[in-house]
């Protein structure tokens, strides 16, 4: 047995409990019981696969890899530490990084990622430093560190957010430390949440003078902890009706208005939704894109939407019958309400011809 000890004394430490030796050009070392792969500054296009399974800390900085595809790390689930800035990524597929359950240390940073898979970072619960810092991400989704209880520092600076969700650090609890300057915020209602949560936060927020306003233009370069407060006020709504369905019965061939009125700061955006029982729609004061460009269409208009809120049905039949709603939505919130339109059927007295049934209501 000793010649056969001594022969395993001299095994490579790579080939030790992982079954496989370290891939060119990559340098594996055993430290302190930990399996550290050094794959930084090697041109590498790609993670590079034969990786030895034990590995914790993967560094593949300052590479040329240009994308992150599902399974590219599935030979090493136990890494804890993995380092990616100063590459070319621009995609990272759904998955790729989600298997990565006992990741405690992620650096993405400085690489050309617009679109992250946020619902991988449900997976990464252990997460404790998240560098996501100079990239081109634009949209962080509500909800998006939810399970990331651990976390103590988060790196967004460098981005292109205009806005940010409100309380989307809110579940943050061990947060210490937060990068998100440099970005071109529009300061606007929807982010009047994040100036007063960085007036009372005690999480440490660096350069703040660099948290500043993009849009509007009176206000480009002020510092959104300088920015003048906005009297901000989510939308009201109030349904009117001509004629009044409460006291009246709609037949055949009437004309009937729906009135939206909404208030709110700044002034909401209004839509309505058409629910009967042959077809949902949803339409919109503002012509489609290209109006009066296409051929005028045989059948006549059933609905018509008009900018101040109001919906005209002009000629009522048993196909209208349905649930009329109008949406009112600002930056601060949304609101809506809505009424059911019921058809009696064809008049007893059919009008005299060219004679409006509602007396030119």
């Amino acid at each position: 047995m000793a010649p056969l000890l001594a022969l395993l004394l001299l095994l490579p430490a790579a080939l030790l409990g992982s079954g496989r030796a370290c891939p060119e050009p990559c340098a594996c070392v055993d430290k302190y019981a930990h399996q550290f792969a050094d794959c930084a500054y090697k041109e590498l296009q790609a993670v590079p696969a034969g990786l030895p399974s034990n590995v914790t800390t993967l560094s593949l900085s300052a590479n040329k890899i240009g994308s992150l595809p599902r399974g590219a790390f599935a030979e090493v689930t136990q890494v804890s530490s993995l380092w990616l800035a100063h590459n070319e990524i621009a995609a990272i597929e759904p998955g790729a990084l989600a298997v990565l359950v006992q990741l405690k240390n992620l650096d993405i940073s400085h690489n050309q990622i617009a679109e992250f898979p946020w619902q991988d970072l449900r997976n990464l619960s252990a997460l404790q430093l998240l560098k996501m810092n100079n990239n081109r991400m634009a949209l962080v989704p509500q909800g998006a560190f939810r399970t990331l209880k651990d976390l103590r520092s988060l790196r967004i600076n460098n981005n292109r957010f205009a806005t940010l969700p409100e309380g989307v650090f809110d579940s943050l609890g061990s947060l210490s430390h937060l990068q998100i300057y440099n970005n071109p915020f529009e300061c606007s209602c929807a982010l009047q949440w994040l100036k007063r949560w960085m007036e009372s936060t005690l999480i440490s927020i660096p350069e703040k003078d660099s948290i500043a306003c993009a849009l509007p233009e009176r206000l480009r370069g002020v510092p959104l902890a300088k920015a003048p407060d906005l009297q901000c006020a989510a939308p009201t709504v109030q349904l009117s009706y001509s004629p009044n369905l409460d006291a009246a019965e709609l037949f055949d061939g009437f004309t009937l208005s729906l009135h939206c009125a909404a208030t709110g700061s700044p002034p909401p955006e209004l839509r309505w939704k058409i629910r009967t029982a042959g077809q949902s729609l949803e339409l919109s004061g503002s012509p489609p894109e290209g109006a009066g460009k296409e051929p005028p269409q045989q059948e006549p208009e059933r609905f018509l939407v008009f900018k101040n809120g109001t919906l005209v049905i002009p000629h009522l039949s048993k196909r209208e019958e349905g649930t009329y709603t109008c949406l009112a939505t600002n930056e601060v919130g949304s609101n809506h309400t809505s009424v059911n339109v019921a058809v009696a059927g064809a008049q007893k007295y059919p009008p005299q011809p060219g004679r409006d049934p509602l007396g030119g209501k």
